[in-house]
């Protein structure tokens, strides 16, 4: 029985990369179909090229952290495609529940970006080049190699903890850190940055509770 070929993901190049449109209204296995066979059929030609940055528009779709995964897992089976970027259009419903802690799994690489609202416990390594921004907290169980900007919407009680300090710039606010070469003292346990009088400093977590006493948010993280 003979069918037309849907177009689920449309690609378009913009300046500087390309952006990955996927249908919102379509059953999931059938926009990964057609993803994998436009990787691996109809656009080989600008798959296989140089170093491309990706956007990833979901629309309307209301994606698992499991489904965005796959679709992450299938991109980066192209060696020169870096994701920099994963988005859906639902209305802002992460802003009222800033307070909640969102985990992820990973490794940012270098030129992708992660951007989340709220606050995000990362299970993972940030590598040189590789960027998180939050509009909270941000807890890397993992290397911090990258930038990290927390609070990025003014928040100037966010925080960057990492279980391995070595960015290469840090920011909170509208703060940026000190030069990189003054992480260079590492210590076993975990720390965070936080600002102190507009001036960025660094502690071990333990530690956390002298800078903010309201800990409800950590409670059953």
């Amino acid at each position: 029985m003979g069918t037309t070929k849907q177009h689920l993901v449309t690609i378009k190049g913009i300046k500087d990369g390309l952006v990955f449109l996927l249908d919102d209204q379509c059953e999931f296995t059938a926009l990964i179909q057609d993803l994998q066979y436009k990787l691996e059929h109809t656009h080989q030609n600008i798959l296989t090229g140089p170093i491309m940055h990706v956007d990833i528009k979901l629309g309307a779709r209301s994606a698992s952290d499991e489904q965005k995964e796959e679709i992450l897992q299938i991109l980066k089976q192209k060696g020169n495609l870096l994701i920099r970027s994963i988005e859906s259009d639902e209305p802002e419903a992460d802003t009222s529940n800033e307070n909640e802690m969102k985990i992820m799994t990973g490794v940012v690489r270098s030129g992708q970006v992660l951007h989340h609202v709220g606050n995000l416990l990362f299970l993972g390594d940030v590598n040189p080049g590789g960027i998180i921004h939050c509009t909270g907290d941000i807890y890397i169980m993992g290397s911090l190699r990258g930038m990290a900007h927390a609070g990025f919407e003014g928040n100037e009680n966010a925080i960057i903890s990492a279980s391995y300090f070595s960015p290469t710039q840090l920011r909170i606010a509208d703060v940026i850190s000190r030069p990189p070469d003054e992480w260079e003292i590492k210590e076993s346990n975990m720390e965070f940055a936080y600002l102190q009088e507009g001036q960025m400093q660094i502690d071990k977590i333990s530690n956390i509770s002298r800078f903010r006493k309201d800990t409800h948010i950590y409670k059953g993280v």
